[in-house]
């Protein structure tokens, strides 16, 4: 088997229905539930199916039975003996129980922004707390929605994937959140990127230190999606959407890393550091002239896509741990870099994508004045589409060095002063059938769309 052809994804129609069953019992029996599903869509662009991170159902021969046969595996957790998990799939963990109602679990980033979002207070005849989770817990939770034996809760998740919330640890959780601050207000601009990877690599060996591989990673991620944010329009304003519904960046599907052939293996070791695993190998095609390595770190629930020039030998290697040679011409990520810097240092990630309603998504940023390119997938159980790039000064420095090197034209330079470079999107994605892979061919076109030296002949002409 090729590495290319070593993770095969395919769509679970059967698997997708189960779960869209086990949603549907909710959403009818819990107007809280119908609500929240439908302002998902209206106010956000997004399904609540894509929120969820885990249902638990009535424990039943023929439940117990049909899961198995769709394809789910019995996976005995601390809290949750009876956990189903689905390894083909993009699929929430379907947890049975003795107890009667069914319940969704939601994904957010904070639970106390979503019961404050929706005015979801204690008993004030009881004084009880209902989240479980004291505040800066790996884990926290809370009933939000309840109705006839259905029940919407929310949960938020920081490099933690059990079912209980951990008991209460007051330094623990101190040391989590000065490593996040850490993490925000990290030095990003170093005389070399060397300097850089070697400055990120002792913040991230400290976190570990102190958290622990899953919690680090989550800690850090936290940060990287702030830094991204801050410089990409179309962000701000879909992050404002989602977090007036409380929801935050919940719904992310990946993140997406651009590296210079002469760092890739140090980015790639610094994520391993952070506990994830090396999936699939991805490769645009030979036109397009950049391939990915695809990471996931399950724990903390984060896929990562990271991109570099490739030749189409090289993506048949090992280019994730064998350093790969410097060219004398650069590629559309190399270039990125040349221009921006780094994405794990000065420019911060290309993209973030999020899994959407496509359609909706696109409908509503268009009426908020903010463009989508064409799709690069347009698949049943897949589809892609990047917003209109935002454009990001080009600091004088780093033209100068391309220039002087010949790795652009005077004209090429000219251009950069003056209208800038795109820097960087927001990915509209829709997964169907719970397919958990990419699109290995048609991001090909597009990506060469984006390339700054044909936006630079655009703007020129």
């Amino acid at each position: 088997m090729s590495a290319i052809q070593e993770f095969h994804w395919e769509p679970q129609p059967e698997a997708q229905k189960l779960v869209d069953e086990l949603v549907a019992t909710v959403v009818e029996r819990c107007a809280g539930a119908a609500t929240l599903a439908k302002r998902m869509v209206h106010d956000t662009g997004t399904r609540l199916k894509d929120w969820l991170d885990t249902i638990t159902a009535l424990r039943t021969p023929a439940l117990r039975a049909r899961l198995l046969d769709v394809g789910f595996e019995r996976r005995a957790m601390p809290g949750a003996p009876d956990c189903f998990v689905h390894q083909g799939g993009l699929f929430p963990r379907i947890v049975l129980e003795d107890r009667a109602a069914t319940r969704l679990f939601v994904k957010v980033d904070s639970v106390i922004d979503f019961l404050s979002a929706w005015h979801i207070a204690d008993d004030p005849r009881t004084a009880t707390d209902n989240v479980e989770g004291d505040p800066a817990s790996p884990m926290r939770q809370a009933r939000a929605f309840m109705g006839d034996g259905a029940e919407v809760w929310v949960v938020e998740r920081h490099g933690y994937r059990g079912f209980v919330a951990p008991k209460p640890d007051a330094e623990r959780a101190m040391l989590r959140l000065r490593h996040i601050e850490v993490f925000r207000r990290r030095a990003r601009d170093f005389d070399s990127d060397s300097a850089g990877l070697d400055h990120v690599d002792r913040l991230v060996d400290a976190a570990i230190a102190d958290l622990g591989e899953d919690v680090a990673c989550a800690a850090f991620f936290e940060a990287e999606r702030e830094y991204w944010l801050r410089r990409n329009r179309a962000a701000q304003v879909q992050k404002s959407r989602q977090d007036k519904l409380g929801l935050g960046w919940a719904n992310h599907d990946h993140h997406t890393y651009r590296s210079s052939r002469e760092c890739f293996t140090r980015l790639v070791a610094l994520f391993e550091k952070l506990g994830f695993k090396a999936r699939e190998r991805f490769y645009a095609g030979e036109e397009a002239g950049w391939g990915a390595q695809v990471l996931e770190q399950p724990e903390a629930g984060i896929t990562i896509f990271a991109d570099v020039d490739l030749s189409p030998e090289e993506v048949l290697g090992n280019f994730a741990h064998e350093p790969l040679e410097p060219r004398k011409e650069l590629g559309t990520v190399g270039l990125w870099c040349g221009l921006h810097g780094e994405a794990i240092l000065q420019a911060g990630m290309h993209h973030l994508e999020c899994q959407f309603d496509f359609e909706a998504l696109k409908d509503q940023l268009e009426a908020a004045h903010i463009d989508t390119m064409d799709p690069f997938t347009s698949f049943p159980y897949l589809r892609q589409a990047f917003t209109a790039g935002e454009r990001w000064p080009v600091a004088e420095k780093r033209i100068a060095r391309l220039l002087s090197a010949g790795l652009i034209t005077p004209a090429q330079a000219a251009q950069f002063r003056a209208q800038g470079a795109i820097g960087s999107h927001l990915e509209n994605l829709e997964r169907n059938d719970g397919f958990k892979g990419f699109n290995q061919k048609g991001i090909s076109e597009i990506i060469s769309k984006t390339d700054p030296r044909r936006q630079a002949q655009l703007i020129g002409a």
